[in-house]
């Protein structure tokens, strides 16, 4: 199967093969070995001295922890919103109480720092920012290092989900000074699902002590304290902290700079292959993420026809529109282990199937 979704991304055979491991006493001297090693592997990919705490769970749990550990029911945060998970970062604030103050955008475009700037101007009793930097819904990438220097210059909390960035795309927290930082293992970290990250500011700790809001499993002081002993609270997922070790191992082995660029080109090589099919991008291509592309369904075909039919005769699975975009865009992930051949036989796959269907764009002249 070629795997083209945005997460959860194919696994290097090295973690496959890690994850496989036999169980170990998660209170023992082995496994505070594995998580001293992760957590620094970690710090290196989030660029930060800041304390990373490790939680099992998906990067939903992640979103949640930022909220719970930084701010009080009342509290009044501005969320900005490009797509469905800056909707559902708004949510989990509003759910536990938060004043939330939505800016939200025309799905495909970027939130503009500008607009930031003159909200917080406005209300000086925002405490916090939540904001997504790369929405997979939409496959754009928010301008987050302007966004988070405007939010500072104001004196405000920065809480980001970098779920589908992080490990694939530039996130130097420290650099940005990114107060509270998410990720989660099953995207660029080529890890299966189940381990979320959550990077903590001493702002954000001090935020901390005077949060409010109620935490048990998500309590980040009882994850620092147990990680300081080399233990989790809670019973940790043990096998994917073994194939989280190997894969940082080769991340950092191939370099954050060479990911990056190898991302990069991923991204122009897959727009480039859909605009030359003859497809529109969805996205605002200044902004276009590196790590998943949104294509609209062309006029008068049917998107779940699409995918389904890509994935019955070529054995490529691509990810359907999310929320309000159900139907009207597919999408391409290219993050973690993926390569240029793997997403030319995407697009070949699309080259074939889509004049089946009834498209007449390029794809189609090509073929008469």
């Amino acid at each position: 199967m070629n795997l083209r979704i945005p997460g959860p991304t194919p696994c290097p055979p090295e973690v496959l093969e890690a994850v496989s491991g036999q169980m170990i006493n998660h209170r023992g001297a082995e496994f505070a070995e594995l998580i001293s090693r992760v957590t620094s592997g970690l710090k290196q990919v989030f660029q930060t001295k800041n304390d990373v705490l490790i939680l099992t769970a998906s990067g939903t749990g992640a979103l949640e922890a930022m909220v719970v550990n930084t701010l009080s029911p009342g509290d009044r945060v501005l969320a900005v919103s490009i797509g469905a998970f800056g909707d559902r970062l708004a949510g989990i604030a509003q759910t536990y109480g938060a004043d939330v103050v939505r800016l939200e955008y025309e799905w495909g475009r970027a939130a503009d720092p500008e607009d930031v700037r003159k909200a917080l101007a406005a209300d000086a009793t925002i405490k916090a920012v939540l904001v997504t930097h790369n929405e997979t819904s939409t496959g754009v990438t928010n301008p987050l290092a302007e966004i988070a220097r405007v939010v500072k210059e104001a004196g405000r909390l920065v809480v980001v989900d970098a779920i589908s960035s992080l490990g694939s795309i530039p996130v130097p927290v420290d650099e940005w000074k990114l107060d509270v930082v998410a990720s989660g293992s099953q995207k660029g970290w080529m890890v299966p699902p189940g381990l979320a990250f959550v990077s903590m500011s001493d702002e954000a700790w001090r935020a901390y002590e005077a949060a409010r809001m109620p935490r048990v499993y998500f309590d980040l002081k009882r994850a620092k304290e147990s990680a300081e002993k080399g233990q989790t609270p809670w019973t940790p997922a043990v096998s994917l902290f073994y194939g989280m070790d190997v894969a940082l191992r080769l991340m950092l082995a191939e370099g954050l700079e060479q990911i990056y660029q190898r991302h990069a080109r991923l991204g122009q090589f897959t727009r480039d292959g859909v605009k030359a099919l003859g497809l529109e991008l969805f996205a605002d291509e200044r902004f276009a993420s590196n790590t998943v592309t949104t294509i609209k369904v062309p006029e008068g075909l049917d998107g779940k026809e699409i995918t389904r039919r890509v994935r019955r005769e070529f054995d490529v699975e691509l990810a359907g529109g999310q929320a309000k975009l159900s139907g009207k865009v597919f999408r391409i992930g290219h993050l973690g282990l993926v390569s240029e051949a793997d997403l030319q036989a995407t697009l070949d796959a699309l080259r074939a199937v889509l004049p089946a269907l009834g498209f007449t764009g390029a794809v189609a002249r090509q073929q008469a």
